[in-house]
């Protein structure tokens, strides 16, 4: 044992300089405690506190601002006017036009009334009108063309007021509507786009295929019908005062807040399809003792004075509480609404310039008279 000491220690002394210096160096490093690598934490049992995850971000107020509607009500009242204004476009490029660096004399004023009366207003409208503007013309001293424009604004704006009225909701359970008018007037086309309107205020509604006679006019309706998700009562062939009777009952059971019975057209001179009306206004009355709470007329919006005979006729066999001008899409002359209010001033509830749902909206005398001269 002793020996193999002798000769490892004598091996050892024997070896280079550069081995001895290595073999120092690295037992140095091993020995030495780094302080640059901080000790391992002692394990714990304890269970692991999860952090509370982070909070969403708040939303950022000018994101929000940018979300607009796809039409606001100021962009739909101004898409509104555009159409309207189109519609009247007739009647009203034959009265602006008259303003333009014109003379207040007597030639103007015949070139008013030539316009007027071609824009079907009538003679007594057409009367007031001009002797009103005159009046003011001497009042006030008028001497330029747009004053004179203006003062006929206002009386027109003053004329026109009286058929301005809202349809009142919620009066009665259910509030029975009876609609009527000829051929061609778009009268089942107006009913659907009512009861959109009447949905969109909440109103549960009921429709009544009464028009009986015209087996398109009952497909038409149910087409509405299943537009809107509205109930259509109707029988093939069936008695239209019986169609009436049972949608008012069925309106009752069933907590509807509004019934509209379409009518067969009828023309005012046929005085037995007149009858056939007031049998069914009787019938509603029967089904419900306070109805019909609404007779609506609809009117084609081109036909002028002829229109005036239908409200007088209509109105004198059943009543009527409201007018819905149709079709002042262009061709029509608007004047028609002058000739109603000096003869038959019965209010008018809605006007439609187009087919489009948005296209029948509640008559405004102040947006009628400003797209008749703008």
């Amino acid at each position: 044992m002793a020996d193999c000491i002798f000769f490892l220690c004598a091996a050892l002394l024997q070896a280079t300089p550069t081995l001895l210096l290595t073999l120092s160096l690295m037992f140095s490093f091993f020995k030495k405690k780094p302080k640059d690598i901080p000790p391992a934490a002692p394990q714990s049992t304890a269970p692991a506190i999860q952090p509370e995850p982070e909070a969403s971000p708040a939303p950022r107020p000018e994101l929000e601002e940018q979300i607009v509607p796809a039409a606001t009500p100021l962009e739909q009242k101004q898409s509104w006017m555009t159409r309207l204004k189109t519609g009247l476009s007739k009647t009203s490029s034959n009265l602006t036009t008259l303003f333009v660096g014109a003379k207040i004399d007597d030639d103007l004023y015949e070139e008013l009334e030539s316009a007027l009366l071609m824009s079907d207003a009538g003679v007594e409208a057409t009367q007031f009108l001009l002797d009103g503007l005159k009046k003011r013309v001497r009042e006030k001293k008028l001497t330029e063309a747009a004053q004179v424009k203006t003062a006929l604004r206002a009386l027109l704006l003053e004329l026109l007021a009286p058929l301005q009225k809202p349809l009142v909701l919620g009066r009665h359970q259910p509030l029975v509507m009876m609609i009527a008018g000829v051929n061609g007037a778009g009268k089942t086309t107006t009913i659907g786009k009512l009861a959109k309107h009447l949905q969109a205020h909440d109103q549960s509604v009921l429709l009544a295929a009464g028009d009986t006679f015209r087996a398109a006019a009952r497909e038409q309706l149910t087409i509405w019908g299943e537009r809107n998700n509205v109930t259509v009562i109707s029988q093939e062939s069936g008695d239209p005062a019986a169609v009436a009777f049972d949608a008012v009952h069925s309106a009752q059971a069933r907590k509807i807040n509004v019934v509209m019975v379409d009518t067969a057209g009828r023309l005012p001179t046929q005085l037995h399809l007149m009858d056939e009306l007031k049998r069914i206004k009787r019938a509603i009355g029967k089904s419900m003792a306070s109805a019909p709470h609404e007779i609506l007329l609809v009117i084609d919006g081109n036909t002028g004075q002829n229109a005036l005979a239908q409200v007088k006729a209509f109105d004198d066999a059943l009543g009527l509480t409201g007018l819905v001008i149709t079709k002042l899409d262009g061709t029509a002359k608007g004047g028609v609404l002058a000739a109603i209010v000096k003869s038959r001033p019965v209010p008018v509830y809605f006007i439609g310039v187009g087919e489009k749902i948005e296209d029948l909206q509640p008559f405004n005398a102040e947006e009628f008279v400003d797209a008749l001269l703008t």
